[in-house]
């Protein structure tokens, strides 16, 4: 099931789009919001896997709105200027629909967004059993990332801080940075990354895991901040 809010100024938009997804038994229409700040407030409380975003309405445009949001749903921008099609997919949005829209090119956006959001959830499943391997002086170890509690830079080494173990590897932190899943493990400082799970305290600028005092750099500082909002 796809979770869906609908945000235009326009009745006709909403009735176009609620037609559509009729004929779509996984989309789920959960609320209609004919302004900006009527969906800030329903996403304050709620949470929907998608939103349908017109650009221009009245006080706070669409992309004005979507700079707001700092986990946002996947979006799909419904809007009847195309010159802004640029700007939105510097926002990371997911599709472009320029009204008027046909039902076919709704349903290719609706199957992007379907795929998308069906590999998170595969890749949210495959942790628990997913496993790298580690290796220390001539041995190599076999570690869950799931046992990962957080990693450190050590030189041009990393310590790999386990479950019931600590493993030094000679790899830099950034090759872990780009293998392990943003969705799972976060960078707190230029010197470490940490598994979001295993976060037992924040407190102050240091985070608390098991025995272990982490630092949180300034400049990481926005990244704490996005994962407590």
């Amino acid at each position: 099931m796809i979770t869906y809010i609908i945000i235009d100024d326009e009745i006709a938009s909403h009735d176009i789009i609620e037609d559509y997804s009729s004929n779509l038994p996984y989309l789920s229409l959960q609320k209609h919001c004919y302004n900006a700040f009527e969906a800030i407030e329903y996403l304050n409380h709620h949470q929907v896997d998608l939103v349908f975003l017109d650009i221009n309405m009245p006080k706070l445009t669409g992309f004005d709105f979507l700079k707001t949001l700092s986990n946002p749903p996947k979006i799909i921008v419904t809007t009847a200027y195309k010159e802004f099609a640029l700007e939105g997919y510097e926002l990371n949005i997911d599709d472009y629909l320029l009204k008027p829209f046909s039902f076919q090119r709704f349903l290719t956006a609706i199957q992007k967004v379907q795929g998308i959001l069906s590999l998170h959830s595969q890749n949210a499943k495959n942790i628990d059993d997913s496993s790298m391997f580690l290796k220390d002086n001539k041995k190599h170890y076999q570690v869950k990332l799931k046992d990962l509690l957080f990693l450190e830079a050590y030189g041009n080494y990393v310590k790999v801080y386990l479950e019931d173990q600590m493993i030094i590897t000679h790899q830099t932190l950034s090759s872990f940075e780009e293998m392990l899943s943003k969705k799972d493990f976060i960078k707190v400082h230029k010197s470490f990354i940490i598994a979001k799970s295993k976060i037992e305290l924040i407190e102050g600028n240091r985070i608390i895991i098991k025995d272990h005092k982490i630092p949180i750099g300034k400049i990481y500082k926005p990244n704490i901040n996005n994962l407590l909002s």
